[in-house]
């Protein structure tokens, strides 16, 4: 069976990243992939990170006892970024896991007049009140959407500086957020942004100038960008979506509520190999990570 459309056709390969005895994922929050084609999972289960080469034999795990993963990233060095949602911090560690650098305050949420699963806050704040995603923009900078209790994309330079914040609460005007989700730059340095609850994607510059925004989703999770300059969107309301550089729609498929292997149960993070085959992890009772193989 194949899935997608136009120049857009995967299979999907059944049994991919099979985990060693004893290991689970409960939810695969994020997934990424390095410049080596390994894959990052990024995960609810016991051991938070599993890496597996393109084929998907495992190769490593690291148990970081993050409270809730979220997003991941992996620059071209090989360090990895990490949001741990529940404990308001972004981690950066080298290749072999060691902590480099933590952003936030582990434990302490910023100030935002959150209630509980409200989402939509009373006001902006600072970095973090459960940050959500984590992208790499120009000379290393790092753009970390700010999220669940929070409204916020917060800039911060190579060495870990603040250097800007931008977004207000809201539904409908260009720069209000209703749970900013994921986050990704692409290769015009434009900074994109799931908008997850207003069904919607903002795009901006890397001073956080408002561009364009792009609608008809239905809760976009996160982003992620193919060779050609395509946006793939997971949305948790079981479909992916493929778009290019100005939102047109290339290629879709899901939207049946299944857990059946090509189709989705809760799409949340997505991320491209070189060869352009597409790794999907899912959350809720979806609970896995599902590669599919481009045909064309």
């Amino acid at each position: 069976m194949t899935f997608g459309s136009g120049d857009y056709i995967y299979e999907v390969a059944e049994g991919w990243g099979a985990l060693p005895e004893g290991f689970e994922y409960k939810q695969v929050a994020d997934v990424a992939v390095d410049k080596s084609d390994n894959v990052f999972v990024y995960n609810r289960g016991t051991h938070n990170l599993v890496i597996f080469d393109r084929e998907g034999n495992y190769l490593d795990s690291w148990d970081l006892q993050h409270r809730e993963p979220h997003g991941i990233c992996v620059d071209d060095d090989g360090n990895v970024y990490l949001a741990d949602r529940d404990s308001h911090v972004v981690e950066k560690r080298d290749a072999e896991g060691n902590l480099l650098l933590t952003l936030g305050t582990r434990d302490s949420p910023s100030d935002t007049g959150e209630q509980s699963q409200r989402f939509l806050v009373e006001k902006p704040g600072g970095p973090f009140n459960m940050p959500t995603g984590i992208a790499i923009g120009s000379y290393g900078d790092l753009f970390i959407s700010d999220g669940y209790s929070n409204c916020r994309v917060h800039h911060y330079n190579s060495s870990g500086s603040l250097m800007n914040s931008w977004g207000l609460p809201g539904k409908d005007n260009p720069g209000d957020f209703h749970l900013p989700h994921g986050i990704g730059v692409d290769s015009e340095n434009r900074v994109v942004v799931a908008d997850r609850e207003n069904h919607r994607i903002q795009v901006f510059d890397e001073d956080g100038e408002f561009q364009f925004m792009w609608t008809g989703f239905q809760q976009p999770t996160s982003v992620a960008f193919g060779p050609e300059g395509e946006i793939y969107v997971p949305e948790l309301q079981h479909r992916v979506s493929i778009i290019d550089g100005e939102g047109n729609l290339l290629a879709r498929w899901g939207n049946e509520h299944s857990q059946a292997p090509g189709l989705f149960y809760a799409p949340h993070g997505m991320a491209i190999d070189s060869h352009g085959d597409i790794y999907v992890g899912e959350v809720l009772e979806g609970q896995r990570i599902q590669k599919f193989i481009r045909q064309r």
